[in-house]
């Protein structure tokens, strides 16, 4: 691709973008999000704690909420060890709501792509049933997810402490233990944003352009993480104007801005497909 056709590339991805309210978009997955966010994980975290140590999961989770929400990822997490403390007041009922409080998220995303990619919309057609089943078939992929991650992350924690000597230097490991959490975290990123687009768009998408999507929205969430983590510490004077309710509008607005870019990945890939479509030879 020459960068003439690259720009060009870019500013129909953008175009399209607003033309499909986007912003607006955002907006709705970045207010469910944030009512899904904390019952998921509380959900995924009472179930995997039968299986592995509840501080090996509240390590992996705190390392991957500070890639989505870093700003709040302590707070996150202390509210979450102590939901799991309490864990028997739940009970089935509160079981069932927190499923289906985690479940919105996803819902409104569907429903997101469905506009991004109306095309394949006017094509195919999805089952109410199955629209009704993903987003649960989803919550148990992120739940074999997370286990992993966190059997990756014990790995590296009994690396950590170890280290060995090199003519006369020592040279310990832990380095490795924190490089690799880190590198997980943008793994595990990619990985999400990649099986979103692969998932919820109707009809069958191939596996080429959604880790193009997937990459470009983290490349851009990695960005836009460090640019918000600096400015939220050194600049914001979020808690003067809006006091108590600062800690929920700052959330509220990390999380539309990974909506943005969520979405504009699913664009990059919709743009992808209608090029091939109409057969302009575009090649990445």
């Amino acid at each position: 691709m020459s960068p003439v056709e690259f720009f060009q590339f870019i500013s129909r991805v953008l175009r399209r973008f607003r033309h499909n309210q986007g912003i607006l978009l955002s907006g709705a997955i970045a207010y469910y999000t944030l009512f899904s966010l904390i019952p998921l994980i509380a959900l995924l975290l009472v179930v995997l704690s039968a299986l592995v140590p509840e501080a090996e999961l509240l390590r992996v989770v705190d390392a991957e909420l500070k890639m989505i929400v870093p700003w709040q990822a302590e707070q996150i997490t202390s509210q979450l060890s102590s939901f799991l403390a309490h864990r028997e007041v739940i009970g089935w009922a509160g079981g069932v709501i927190l499923l289906f409080a985690s479940s919105l998220a996803f819902t409104a995303l569907e429903n997101a792509m469905s506009v991004i990619f109306f095309h394949r919309v006017e094509i195919h057609r999805r089952h109410f049933l199955l629209s009704a089943v993903i987003p649960y078939l989803y919550i148990v992929a992120l739940g074999v997810g997370l286990l992993m991650l966190t059997l990756l992350a014990g790995i590296l924690q009994s690396v950590e402490s170890m280290e060995f000597t090199l003519l006369q230097w020592t040279i310990s490991l832990q380095w490795l233990a924190e490089s690799g959490l880190y590198w997980m975290g943008i793994v595990g990123v990619w990985l999400m944003f990649s099986s979103l687009y692969w998932v919820m768009p109707v009809g069958r998408i191939s596996l080429r352009p959604v880790l193009i999507g997937g990459a470009v929205a983290t490349l851009l969430w990695e960005g836009m993480r460090h640019l918000l983590v600096y400015y939220f510490s050194t600049i914001s004077f979020a808690d003067v104007v809006y006091g108590s309710l600062a800690t929920a509008i700052i959330a509220l607005f990390s999380l539309e801005m990974a909506g943005i870019i969520l979405l504009l990945g699913a664009q990059v890939i919709a743009e992808l497909e209608h090029t091939d479509d109409v057969g302009s030879g575009l090649r990445i």
